[in-house]
């Protein structure tokens, strides 16, 4: 018989929405879990049985597409950008790297080109909420004695040099720079990935394990406004700012685990 802890742990491993059923459901859908690898209980879960799906019933598929419909979406997105990938008119060697961010901020890019005076004050309201977030980052390990969030800002900053001295980007031709933009002048710098919005990400991943809501969603909020300004100034690709997120996330995840190792082996 299951032990509670036995049962949560299945449930963690499983994730939200693949949980397994109650035993009296089980019963139920038996046969059609044996036979498909479908569960039809409470949440259900597509199970990596050894019986392949050619044998699902109608019933299984029209299950799969109701109760699991973010994998049915990624795949119909799958689908979706093979095409595009396998039809789409590659950007000659010629012609600079289309970038949808910079046609959508076309209109932006041109106010910042022809207004220096509004460029210059953006960047250096950036510089403050990039300064925000070093302080927030470093206060978390030397005021509070919470290191992850350093940890995990220099995990993320090793990675982005390595790649971006590895793959160096064409800056792209319609650059507005500014002195006031940080690092302060108009020096070289890294385009893949963006630090300035995965600094920004690991701060507010640490402000939501610390519960300071407000604080989080603001970060967020000026973390948008940053990224819409970055492209408005051709200072980063889209890539770069897409990967800056993902960066955060992972750094900060990794920095969780490497933390949660050394407390382990302090134990033992």
């Amino acid at each position: 018989m299951k032990t509670a802890e036995a049962t949560a742990a299945t449930t963690t491993v499983l994730g939200p929405g693949f949980k397994r059923s109650p035993k009296s459901n089980d019963k139920v859908n038996g046969t059609a879990a044996k036979k498909t690898g479908v569960n039809h209980g409470n949440g259900g879960y597509i199970s990596n049985g050894k019986v392949s799906f050619m044998k699902w019933t109608l019933d299984d598929v029209v299950y799969v597409a109701k109760y699991h419909r973010l994998p049915c979406f990624f795949a119909a997105c799958f689908l979706f950008f093979i095409y595009v990938e396998y039809t789409l008119r590659m950007v000659p060697d010629s012609s600079p790297p289309y970038d949808l961010g910079f046609v959508v901020t076309r209109s932006f890019h041109r106010a910042l080109a022809s207004w220096p005076e509004l460029n210059s004050l953006l960047a250096a309201l950036n510089t403050v909420f990039v300064a925000m977030q070093s302080v927030y980052i470093i206060g978390t390990w030397v005021v509070e004695g919470r290191p992850r969030a350093t940890i995990s800002a220099l995990f993320m900053f090793t990675c982005r040099g390595i790649l971006g001295y590895t793959t160096q980007l064409p800056l792209p031709q319609e650059f507005v720079g500014s002195g006031m933009d940080f690092p302060v002048g108009n020096v070289s710098f890294f385009l893949f990935y963006s630090g300035h919005v995965a600094g920004s990400v690991i701060a507010s991943l640490d402000m939501r394990r610390m519960q300071r809501w407000e604080l989080a969603w603001l970060f967020d909020i000026l973390n948008v406004l940053q990224a819409v300004r970055l492209l408005g100034t051709r200072g980063h690709y889209t890539i770069d700012l897409a990967v800056g997120v993902g960066a955060g996330i992972l750094f900060d995840s990794l920095a969780g685990k490497y933390i949660e190792s050394r407390r382990k082996s302090a134990v033992a």
